[in-house]
């Protein structure tokens, strides 16, 4: 039986957007969020692609040949995933942070 559904705000590029998340797959949404959000400030600041619309595509571009580009090479690495969860980690925390010093 599919656990129960519930909704999420999540922000990339400073807008929210609400979306449906399985109990027990927040932080794994969460950790796309901010790998997500990353690759498409990336993309803003490099300042070649205008529109929220036309970055999401792009990262989202990205995104896939990264994908990809471990399933066609030599494997996934594990290490570099852990490292890669380390670093999102780590700016979820900063955020976090930040978030408790405004209240």
């Amino acid at each position: 039986m599919a656990e129960p559904t519930n909704s999420v705000e999540v922000t990339l590029l400073g807008r929210t957007y609400r979306v449906a998340c399985e109990e027990g797959e927040r932080e794994a949404l969460m950790q796309a969020v901010a790998y997500l959000d990353g690759k498409m400030n990336e993309i803003r600041k490099a300042g070649k692609v205008i529109g929220a619309e036309r970055i999401a595509v792009m990262a989202a571009l990205n995104v896939a040949h990264e994908l990809l580009s471990t399933r066609l090479g030599s494997g996934f690495d594990v290490g570099q995933a852990k490292r890669r969860i380390s670093a999102i980690e780590s700016t979820i925390d900063a955020a976090i942070a930040k978030q408790e010093n405004l209240f």
